[in-house]
């Protein structure tokens, strides 16, 4: 039949025709259709084979992969990344020299208080009961200690002989 010669034919026609080949198939569905549930049953069953050959075999692909290629793709991850790592900043010094100098200062400001005090107790010879007396009453005004040889603002000159109480030795 020609293009022409379907179109032309009425509907009903066409719908018959159709009924009529289905009706024709229908025994051939029913044969066909245990033959299908086998193939299913037997494809079912050869895919479950096909799993269980390859199940070991990708497992030990894996593990090849784990042993091999794993560790070095690592290292060259690990070299990439050494690579992009900025350099580290130079670290800076100066709050070491801050520190090592405020303990310098520290420790010669300690030194000056500590000479001072020892030659302020030096100078002092006060008696006790200056200290003891009310605070209305006068005390007698202070004499300065007479000069010991070898002393200068009341320190011991380094080439002295004089000991630091003031008397010399005679031995």
């Amino acid at each position: 039949m020609t293009r022409n010669t379907v179109h032309q034919r009425p509907p009903n026609a066409l719908t018959s025709t159709w009924r009529r080949a289905a009706a024709r198939l229908q025994p051939a569905a029913g044969q066909v259709k245990p033959l299908a549930q086998t193939a299913r049953t037997a494809a079912r069953h050869q895919a479950d084979k096909t799993r269980a050959w390859a199940a070991p075999q990708v497992e030990r692909a894996g593990q090849v992969l784990q042993d091999s290629i794993a560790p070095r793709a690592s290292s060259l991850l690990t070299a990439a990344a050494h690579r992009i790592d900025p350099a580290q900043p130079r670290r800076r010094r100066w709050r070491v020299l801050a520190g090592a100098s405020a303990a310098a200062a520290a420790t010669a400001f300690a030194a000056a208080v500590r000479s001072r005090l020892k030659a302020g107790a030096s100078k002092t010879t006060e008696p006790a009961e200056a200290d003891d007396a009310a605070p209305g009453t006068e005390t007698a005004p202070e004499t300065e200690p007479t000069p010991v040889a070898g002393m200068h603002n009341g320190q011991r000159s380094h080439g002295s002989d004089v000991p630091h109480g003031g008397a010399a030795r005679t031995s």
